[in-house]
């Protein structure tokens, strides 16, 4: 197994407003947008993040190579509990995942 990184250009993750974060995994080719939609169900993208999997949105842009994951931020961003005001850091737990 190897981490989901080393498969695609880029993983980012960003805020989508203060109560959703969005995920982006820019997959660089067809080849690696195939084989990463199929190893990576959205799941264990809910488990990792320990969100509901009903609650987890996602977006298959293939015309792209794009893989996108929608979801609510567990702190409303800007909260005294929000410890990532800019969702950033979400990205690098999907980077690291092994697929």
């Amino acid at each position: 197994m190897a981490e989901l990184a080393q498969f695609v250009e880029k993983v980012r993750s960003k805020n989508a407003g203060p109560f959703k974060l969005t995920i982006d995994i820019f997959c660089g080719s067809k080849d690696a947008f195939d084989h990463i939609r199929t190893a990576l169900p959205s799941e264990r993208i809910a488990t990792l993040l320990r969100t509901d999997p009903e609650r987890l949105q996602r977006f298959e842009i293939a015309s792209l190579n794009v893989i996108k994951f929608s979801l609510d931020r567990p702190q409303v961003q800007g909260s005294i509990h929000d410890r990532d005001m800019h969702g950033a850091s979400w990205a690098a737990l999907i980077a690291e995942l092994e697929i």
